[in-house]
């Protein structure tokens, strides 16, 4: 077994109040971490490279400094008790350096299985997870083979520093293959190739643990424009599931605390999965942290994702999940800020999260909407009905 899927058994110390929480990454699950650690007590530190991020005004002090910065890193590890992440693009090795001055729950090796595709999908093939069929194509002299391998179409997505589509490319014909070789030629990076899924609809699932118990929430349905997500609805079902998707949930829970143990899981994990139309869950790819599919959470459980992380590296026992109500998240991206804004003043039924981000940018995630009830089709269709989403 390769060295980044060992972990400890061990429970996490549990931490206490007026404890100081530093926080790697200043953005909206940053600021959503910092909210729900206020909240229990305890004290937080974030750094970040822009200078009042949206976690900066959720914290109590905030360190101006890049994501790579050693000496950075060594202060806030030296200034807080306990260290989390909000992406995952952390510097892996730059934690362990500090690991002897601060307490870091999530651990490195989630990190490091994150981080890159390969190490990803070996992870959750070898505990019991189920992936679309894949290849790894560690350069391009080996991109035919994997192409005879795997058949066509196919997607061909970069090992590591890949997001919301960046670093993917869908081959579906020998001219793709071919324009591909030609575009990377000698800088053709490592990556996988993978089948691609005739899927029913994709969904995610959250599982938080605080390195011995663990805890799920609903599995959740969710649709992507243009690779960036656009609604969930939770829960994926609605209120009578049937016989055949009740066992889709019961795989997916499986799923996700067969690979939360094997994680000794500290935090909140999301899996995103594939699901296919004889029922079957498949592994996209995992997120070691709160997920932007599980804002629903906020307003429609009883305790939501980032209060499920909080307490989960403090090392405090975690309550089974209560959903209070169906919901619909739709994201707000930066086209679509003013809109919703002024029809919110119109639209008391929405909950909206502005991150507060200084520019607004088109597809930035710019914030989120959540609308409770229990007729989410209905709520879909008003939401398009507003025009702001076309």
């Amino acid at each position: 077994m390769n060295s980044f899927s060992k972990t400890t058994e061990r429970a996490v110390e549990s931490l206490q109040r007026g404890a100081t929480i530093g926080i790697i990454g200043g953005g909206q699950l940053g600021q959503m971490m910092a909210l729900s650690a206020r909240y229990m007590g305890f004290h937080t530190l974030v750094l970040d490279p822009t200078e009042g991020c949206p976690a900066a005004g959720a914290c109590d002090d905030q360190i101006v400094a890049a994501y790579d910065d050693v000496e950075a890193i060594r202060q806030i590890a030296q200034r807080s008790d306990v260290l989390t992440y909000e992406f995952e693009n952390v510097d892996a090795d730059a934690l362990d350096a500090v690991s002897a001055l601060v307490r870091i729950p999530q651990g490195t090796d989630l990190l490091r299985v994150t981080q890159n595709r390969i190490a990803e999908k070996t992870f959750i093939n070898s505990h019991g997870g189920h992936t679309a069929r894949w290849a790894a194509v560690r350069s391009l002299s080996e991109l035919d083979g994997a192409v005879e391998e795997i058949g066509l179409p196919a997607v061909l997505k970069t090992a590591e520093g890949g997001y919301d589509g960046h670093g993917q490319r869908v081959l579906r014909t020998a001219d793709d293959v071919n324009a591909v070789k030609n575009e990377w030629g000698s800088d053709f990076p490592v990556c996988v190739l993978e089948e691609m899924i005739d899927f029913a609809y994709e969904a995610s699932i959250l599982i938080s643990g605080n390195g011995s118990e663990y805890v799920t929430f609903p599995l959740v349905k969710n649709v992507h424009v243009h690779n960036i997500l656009h609604t969930t609805v939770a829960p994926a079902f609605g209120e009578h599931p049937s016989e055949s998707e009740l066992a889709t949930v019961a795989q997916a829970e499986k799923m996700a605390r067969e690979l939360a143990a094997g994680f000794s899981l500290a935090g909140t994990l999301a899996i995103e999965l594939f699901v296919l139309r004889d029922g079957t869950v498949l592994v996209n790819e995992l997120a070691p942290r709160p997920h932007n599919s599980g804002h629903y959470t906020i307003e429609a459980c009883a305790y939501d994702q980032f209060d499920a992380h909080i307490r989960g590296i403090a090392g405090w026992t975690l309550e089974k999940t209560q959903l209070l109500s169906p919901a619909v998240m739709v994201n707000v991206l930066g086209q679509h800020l003013d809109a919703v804004m002024a029809a919110a003043v119109d639209h008391p039924q929405w909950h909206v999260h502005d991150y507060g981000k200084a520019v607004a940018k088109t597809d930035r995630k710019m914030g989120h909407v959540t609308v409770l009830g229990t007729d989410t089709a209905a709520i879909l269709a008003d939401f398009e009905k507003t025009g702001i989403w076309e």
